[in-house]
């Protein structure tokens, strides 16, 4: 049996990975499928919280059947590599949601990417993430959506949003659309930007201390991306992993 090769930083999707990590725990094992049969409506949630010096690489295939909805809830906050694929198909009039956060320091790096595919008529699907970095961490959305030519009436956006809290940290954005059909709406933005240093001051000015001002700017940062979660005892425990990850930064 031929060994499967490891990936170079040729492929696209690979260019901003940690190929040293990745080669330790390869080959990674098969991609985790997910098929939501046709009406149905089902959420799966992860939390990747890998140990410092681990390397973690999960894979989904998901399919969505006519007239069905999946929504994914990610935290990836753990591992010296922390890599999370999508890989969706949708029916027609269904539905993908993934509500993602990346919070990284040190020298992790931690990775999201997508595609979604639209290849029937009236579907739809968001993807909405959001990164936290410091120190010399690495955080990468690479995104796609891909609409047939017969996937009329299609309606999907890509929000990605990460904050540096240091020049030294590195966040990677690239949201694609690829569309064959006419009749869709379709739109993503990226944006990376710093803490707001006049709501710091303004904080501080109010008797608080540095940490805590920037701990509650970054939790509100990422606060929508859970709110959603149909399971309070979840999440809850996302909230709390992002907080600690949170005040372990700043």
């Amino acid at each position: 049996m031929t060994a499967l090769a490891l990936p170079t930083r040729r492929q696209e999707e690979w260019r901003y990975s940690d190929l040293d990590a990745l080669a330790a725990i390869w080959p990674v094992p098969a991609p985790t499928p997910i098929v939501v049969a046709a009406g149905e409506s089902v959420h799966h949630h992860l939390l990747q919280d890998a140990g410092d010096d681990m390397a973690a690489v999960h894979d989904y295939v998901i399919t969505v059947a006519d007239g069905a909805r999946c929504d994914f809830h990610l935290l990836n906050i753990g591992g010296k590599l922390g890599r999370v694929t999508f890989a969706v198909t949708l029916g027609k009039g269904s539905h993908f949601e993934l509500n993602g956060a990346i919070i990284g320091g040190g020298h992790q790096v931690l990775e999201i990417v997508t595609s979604v595919t639209h290849a029937e008529p009236d579907a739809t699907s968001g993807q909405t993430i959001r990164s936290i970095l410091g120190g010399h961490a690495t955080g990468s959305y690479l995104g796609g959506i891909n609409v047939a030519r017969d996937a009329q009436r299609t309606d999907a956006f890509q929000s990605v949003k990460a904050m540096l809290l240091d020049r030294t940290a590195t966040a990677n954005a690239k949201p694609e659309l690829e569309i064959y059909a006419d009749d869709v709406k379709c739109a993503h933005g990226a944006t990376v930007g710093e803490l707001d240093r006049q709501a710091l001051f303004y904080m501080a000015s109010r008797g608080m201390d540095p940490a805590t001002a920037k701990t509650l700017l970054l939790k509100a940062f990422v606060a929508g991306v859970f709110d959603d979660m149909p399971d309070e005892a979840l999440r809850e425990r996302f909230e709390a992993a992002a907080l600690a990850r949170l005040e372990a930064l700043v």
